[in-house]
């Protein structure tokens, strides 16, 4: 890559501050002074005042139609770890969390900074999820999911619930506790039968098939990281 791309990708410099720091002569390639338009690739040294910049990897952030049967770990020890079944070729990890027994949309990165943003700000971001219970449900139930469930240790936060078929809803979370709507549904005296999240904030599932991931458009990325400020 052109040396003054290799400052932007570290997050060192805008390119053209590095073109001034290069005309400086402040900037050396291993042993030799840096120009204008030098390549350089990972296994080259470059300095700053004699002080090297090391290279990182680039920001990546996916999106991955987690299918049923795929735990959202790191650790490669468990049979069925998000990481082998997303096989990105850098370092990654999910960002919160998708119970085993559900399928649908999480995000993946290696940027820590966007996961803290999204943690933090937790109960400001909607999660879309469609539901199959295992039997035909009533006005009542559907009158206590949005308003609040006592789920043994918590009551959780009033919520958006649409119907969507005699035993089929979506509802919209603002927080994620562990098998949150699993147990919702329980204390009501219903089971879920299927589970499927389909959007987390601006980003949606969409028509991406079970187990396949994508980069996350530009655009839809610049309007997440503008969400979360």
């Amino acid at each position: 890559m052109r040396i003054n791309r290799f400052f932007t990708d570290q997050g060192y410099c805008s390119r053209r501050e590095a073109d001034k720091l290069i005309e400086a002569g402040r900037v050396h390639i291993n042993d030799r002074l840096a120009v204008l338009g030098d390549q350089v690739s990972e296994t080259d040294k470059v300095y700053v005042d004699s002080k090297e910049i090391l290279f990182a990897p680039p920001k990546v952030y996916i999106m991955y139609n987690k299918p049923t049967g795929i735990t959202c770990t790191t650790e490669r020890q468990i049979k069925g770890n998000i990481i082998d079944a997303v096989k990105h070729p850098l370092r990654v990890f999910p960002i919160g969390r998708l119970d085993k027994d559900s399928s649908g949309l999480i995000l993946l990165t290696n940027d820590g900074d966007i996961v803290n943003r999204i943690l933090r700000a937790e109960f400001e971001n909607e999660k879309e999820y469609v539901v199959e219970v295992d039997k035909i449900y009533t006005p009542d139930f559907f009158k206590k999911m949005s308003s609040g469930v006592n789920i043994g240790d918590h009551v959780t936060l009033p919520c958006k619930v649409t119907a969507l078929g005699r035993m089929t809803f979506s509802i919209i979370l603002t927080e994620g506790k562990n098998r949150q709507i699993r147990r919702m549904c329980e204390a009501l005296g219903y089971n879920v039968k299927k589970l499927k999240r389909i959007r987390i904030m601006n980003l949606l599932l969409g028509e991406m098939k079970a187990g396949e991931w994508k980069d996350i458009p530009a655009a839809d990325l610049e309007k997440l990281k503008s969400k979360l400020g």
